[in-house]
C-alpha cells in the first residue's frame, strides 16, 4: 500500500445511507434516483437533457451513433487520451484521424493541426479536456461551427471545469461524463451524455435501453400497459444504487471545488521552488477547474527509461504516480498508419501523473515535490 495514492475514494455513511434508501424503497434498477441525478447533472450544467448510463464508453459510443457518423466518415480525435475514446470511434465503422496537442504545456488538441487535418470526409471533432482544462476550446467550436462539423466533447475529466466563463462540456452538440471509481464523481462504473438537441436525446433514450417506448418503472407504476421496440437498441442503463451514489458523489464533488484548487496552488508553489525545470500543464489556467488529476512534465533531459527510474524512486518512497495516457496511436491496433505526433510522444515519455485528493496537507505536498526534486537531482 502506498502512503500516498494516486487517488483517494471519497465515500463515508452518505453513501451507505444513499445505498440503505434505495434497497429499502424497493426498486432498485432503473427509476426515481436516475432521473434525479440526470436532473441534478442537467441543473449544474445548463444544459437541457442529461442520461444517465452504464460507463462512459457507451455514452461516446451513443455520441457517435446520434450523430449519424458511421462508415466512411472520419472523426479527428485526440491520440492523447483513454483509448475508449477512439474506440467508440471505430464501434460505428468510421475512421480515427489523430491529432497532436499544442505542446507540453498544453496537452490538448492543437486547432492548428486540426485544421490542416479536415477534410471532405471530416464528420466530427471528438475533443477530451485533459486534467480539467482546456484553454483552446474556443478555436476548437470555431473550427467546427466553420466547417460545419459536430463537436462531441469527451468531458471525463472535467465536470464543472469553466473556460471563458462557460462549462467545459456545454461548447459542443454532445458531451460525455464518466464516474469511474477514480473520476471526481465516483461510482465504480457509470456515464453521463448530455444534450441539448431533444430530438438527439429522445433517440439516445431510446437505444438505451433496447429501443424499448417505456421504461419497467413506468409501467410498474401503470403509467404505460405496454410497450413498442421502435430501434435497434443496447443495455446501456444505469441503475438507482448507483445513481444514488452518484447524486452524494456530485454534491460532494461541487462543494470540494475549492479545496482542490488549492491543493493545486500549493503543489505548484512547492514544485517551483523546489525545481524550476518542471513545466506544469495549464500553469497559467486560473478558472474553476475540476483537477482530476496533477501531471507534471519533467525537464528536456529526460526520456522514458529516465522516468521511470523516477517513478520506480518515489513508490520506495510511498508516493504512488501514473502517466497519463500511452498515446492510443502506439497501440497495436491503431498503430498501422504512419502518424506524426511528435508533441503528443514527448509529453507521454515525459509526464508524471503524482497524488492529487482531498485530504492532502501542506506537509505531505512539500514531502512529495521534495521527493520529486530529489529523484530528478539523482538520476540526472
Amino acid at each position: 500500500m502506498f502512503k500516498y495514492p494516486l487517488f483517494n475514494l471519497n465515500f463515508d455513511s452518505q453513501e451507505e445511507d444513499a445505498i440503505l434508501e434505495v434497497l429499502r424503497s424497493r426498486w432498485i434498477s432503473t427509476g426515481p434516483k436516475v432521473k434525479e441525478f440526470e436532473d441534478l447533472f442537467s441543473h449544474q450544467l445548463g444544459v437541457n437533457h442529461s442520461l444517465a448510463l452504464t460507463n462512459c464508453t457507451v455514452a461516446l459510443h451513443l455520441a457517435m451513433l446520434i450523430s449519424n457518423i458511421g462508415p466512411g466518415d472520419e472523426v479527428i480525435c485526440p491520440s492523447l487520451t483513454f483509448v475508449a475514446t477512439i474506440n467508440a470511434i471505430k464501434y460505428v465503422g468510421a475512421t480515427p484521424i489523430f491529432c497532436d496537442i499544442v505542446d507540453v504545456e498544453t496537452p490538448v488538441m492543437d486547432p492548428v493541426d486540426i485544421d490542416k487535418k479536415i477534410t471532405s470526409r471530416t464528420k466530427a471533432i471528438c475533443v477530451m479536456h485533459h486534467s480539467g482544462f482546456n484553454p483552446v476550446i474556443g478555436k476548437i467550436k470555431e473550427l467546427s461551427d466553420a466547417h460545419n462539423l459536430i463537436l462531441i466533447e469527451d468531458a471525463c475529466h472535467a465536470p464543472l471545469s469553466i473556460q471563458d466563463g462557460k462549462y467545459l462540456g456545454t461548447y459542443g452538440d454532445i458531451s460525455c461524463y464518466s464516474f469511474f471509481s477514480n473520476k471526481n464523481i465516483s461510482i465504480g462504473e457509470g456515464g453521463m451524455i448530455c444534450i441539448n438537441d431533444t430530438e438527439k436525446y429522445e433517440t439516445a433514450k431510446l437505444l438505451r435501453s433496447h429501443g424499448m417506448t417505456s421504461l419497467s418503472y413506468e409501467r410498474s407504476k401503470g403509467h404505460s400497459a405496454s410497450y413498442d421496440v421502435v430501434k435497434l437498441g443496447f443495455n446501456y442503463r444505469m441503475d438507482d444504487i448507483r445513481a444514488s451514489i452518484g447524486i452524494v458523489q456530485t454534491l460532494k464533488f461541487i462543494e470540494q471545488i475549492p479545496d482542490r484548487a488549492m491543493i493545486r496552488k500549493d503543489y505548484i508553489r512547492f514544485l517551483k521552488k523546489e525545481n524550476a525545470d518542471i513545466i506544469i500543464p495549464f500553469e497559467n489556467c486560473h478558472e474553476q477547474s475540476s483537477n482530476y488529476i496533477f501531471p507534471i512534465v519533467l525537464p528536456e533531459r529526460f526520456n522514458m527509461k529516465k522516468r521511470e527510474m523516477l517513478r520506480a524512486r518515489l513508490a520506495e518512497s510511498g508516493i504512488q504516480t501514473s502517466a497519463h495516457y500511452p498515446p492510443v496511436h502506439k497501440f497495436s491496433l491503431y498503430s498501422h498508419h504512419d502518424h506524426e505526433l511528435p508533441f503528443t510522444e514527448d509529453f507521454y515519455e515525459r509526464t508524471v501523473t503524482i497524488p492529487f485528493y482531498v485530504g492532502l496537507h501542506e506537509n505531505d505536498l512539500e514531502f512529495i515535490t521534495r521527493k520529486i526534486s530529489d529523484g530528478i537531482n539523482l538520476i540526472d
